[in-house]
């Protein structure tokens, strides 16, 4: 009997000490950090330009991208971020076309365990789902437009007439951009904003407003070639909320005949397109909107990956245009 039981004790113990121990998790052996990134389109040069600030910095930081172009469809941005969870990329980032719609996706994300950088507009989610936003002050941008405007019309009097070309329905940096020009107007009581209109951040609808407000003027009795006119009143200000739709509007006038010059024309954005008009006269103020976001990002999504905070918000260094600048001291924009 003891010499069974003595056998059993010799067999469980080699047993226990010859069983396979587990494997530790393999390391990624120098994989690369993989981030997916969805923007809204190409619909400008500003556009292409942060697009390739954040391939030339992901290179930089031996970081790969998989990358989405929305196509100015937010179902298709929803459709590449649920591909990103799935294929189980480190970090995603993404420009939302709109404000609302995210949450699901978000929480898709979050359940996943792959954090999320908003990039360029914000959003209204639960912050909780997100790990901070990277971008422009859209409020800044729209008060800057609007000091240069209250300098410029200091001994003017009577009333101030302005047309705002606005951009992307319900994207956070239209509603900025019109919220902070505002905050900064209303304070006087000549300036009067007469007409919004949606350009959608097109130079096509840039052309196409300018042409219509042509066209109406012309029905009515009202056009002249040295002026734009809405519903009979002529307007002293052009507010364009981005550098497209601007030089649609100033092509329209071009065609037309009529000299910018007779107007006071401010834009957002700062393409170099829209810096040479405002050397040559055209434009009289221009309000950069930075979009070399590529280092910043990369440096977030590193922080973020090696299990560091990241600020909330992220603002991008930005500066003002005018026609009162020594033009001599501006360098080429590269985009």
């Amino acid at each position: 009997m003891l010499a069974f039981i003595a056998a059993v004790l010799f067999l469980l113990i080699f047993i226990l000490t010859t069983r396979r121990r587990p494997e530790p998790p393999k390391e990624k052996n120098n994989e690369k950090l993989i981030l997916g990134f969805s923007q809204i389109g190409s619909e400008s040069a500003w556009r292409t330009r942060n697009t390739q600030s954040i391939f030339e910095s992901a290179e930089e930081n031996d970081i790969q991208i998989l990358f989405d172009d929305a196509q100015q469809k937010q179902e298709n941005q929803l459709k590449a971020i649920r591909s990103f969870i799935v294929y189980q990329v480190d970090v995603i980032a993404f420009v939302p076309i709109v404000e609302d719609g995210w949450d699901n996706v978000l929480t898709e994300a979050k359940e996943a365990g792959i954090p999320v950088i908003v990039v360029d507009r914000q959003i209204n989610a639960d912050p909780s789902l997100y790990a901070g936003f990277l971008g422009e002050n859209g409020l800044e941008e729209g008060r800057r437009a609007a000091r240069f405007l209250v300098r410029k019309c200091r001994n003017r009097t009577g009333n101030i007439r302005i047309f705002e070309m606005s951009g992307t329905e319900n994207s956070s940096v239209v509603k900025e951009r019109a919220q902070g020009f505002r905050e900064i107007i209303e304070q006087d009581p000549k300036f009067s904003i007469i007409h919004s209109e949606d350009g959608d951040f097109l130079r096509s609808r840039g052309k196409e407003i300018a042409e219509n407000l042509i066209q109406s003027a012309r029905m009515v009795g009202n056009y002249k070639l040295n002026a734009l006119y809405y519903e009979g009143e002529r307007i002293d200000v052009v507010y364009s909320h981005n550098d497209s739709m601007t030089l649609g509007l100033l092509d329209t006038l071009t065609n037309y005949l009529i000299n910018p010059a007779n107007m006071i024309i401010i834009s957002v954005d700062a393409e170099q397109k829209s810096i040479d008009a405002l050397t040559q006269g055209k434009l009289n103020c221009v309000v950069e909107c930075n979009p070399n976001l590529g280092p910043k990002l990369m440096e977030l999504v590193k922080q973020i990956h090696a299990g560091q905070p990241i600020p909330r918000i992220t603002y991008n260094t930005e500066t003002v245009f005018t026609e009162d600048d020594d033009f001599s001291l501006y360098e080429p924009r590269g985009y």
